[in-house]
């Protein structure tokens, strides 16, 4: 038996039908229906795509994903037939997140939308955080003061751009910059305009055909305290970025008198 022939099995009973009455409305024998949920043959791939339109799941959800263990209503369902599993609980019932390791963050967009490497990750109670999908992010550099190296974003999961709200974080899962964390600042155009709370950095837009996922931030986790010091060396570039703009501006104003 595979996945996919479990899970038209699961599918058809759920609804209460016959072999007979899912094959006549797919066009085809009983026998031939049969041999598909006892995972003798697998069906072609026009009629895996009609399978796939009359239980209403996706062909990556029919394939990879045994749906007899989650709730087909909590699947947040993705545009590219990806998802993001629903909220898993501890022994107490309370609601747990996942955590991306610091040492394997540029897996994660390996593994995003492998259910294997979700469930292998591993998780925490944070009961203080309901109503919502929510996962746990390693910071990384010095763009968005406090979050240092070693602490955690927490974000809960967005469903799409339109739903971002200017002045708020989010970390932004990238195909070119990975794991991400910025504020937003609007649309342009074709892409999501966001910035950095260390204003070291300049502004940038991410296109979005690059963005894989977004999470709003909700909380954090600092394993270790934020020192005063650090905050001398953001200072200190800032201090470095102003040398930088003031050296542009004298430029150009030499370059005006050059031409006049």
């Amino acid at each position: 038996m595979s996945i996919f022939s479990n899970n038209i099995r699961f599918l058809r009973g759920k609804r209460n039908l016959s072999q007979q009455s899912v094959a006549t409305e797919l066009v085809i024998s009983r026998v031939r229906y049969s041999k598909y949920e006892n995972g003798v043959s697998e069906p072609p791939i026009e009629l895996l795509v009609k399978i796939s339109k009359y239980f209403h799941v996706s062909i990556d959800l029919l394939v990879s994903v045994d749906i007899r263990k989650y709730p087909m209503e909590e699947m947040l369902k993705l545009p590219d037939n990806r998802i993001v599993l629903p909220v898993a609980v501890d022994h107490l019932g309370n609601d747990t997140i996942e955590i991306i390791p610091q040492k394997a963050s540029m897996g994660y967009l390996e593994g995003y939308s492998d259910i294997g490497y979700i469930e292998s990750l591993q998780r925490i109670a944070l009961p203080f955080l309901t109503n919502g999908k929510y996962r746990a992010f390693p910071a990384d550099g010095d763009s968005m003061p406090p979050f240092r190296n070693g602490s955690y974003i927490v974000g809960k999961y967005v469903e799409g751009i339109n739903d971002l709200k200017p002045g708020k974080t989010y970390v932004f899962i990238t195909l070119n910059d990975g794991i991400t964390y910025k504020r937003f600042k609007e649309i342009k155009g074709n892409a999501v305009s966001v910035s950095a709370d260390n204003s070291f950095y300049e502004p940038y837009d991410i296109p979005f055909n690059e963005v894989v996922e977004i999470w709003q931030y909700a909380s954090g986790i600092f394993p270790e305290d934020f020192e005063p010091g650090d905050y001398e060396s953001y200072n200190f570039k800032e201090m470095f970025r102003e040398l930088k703009q003031d050296i542009k501006d004298l430029d150009k104003k030499v370059s005006g008198r050059r031409k006049s």
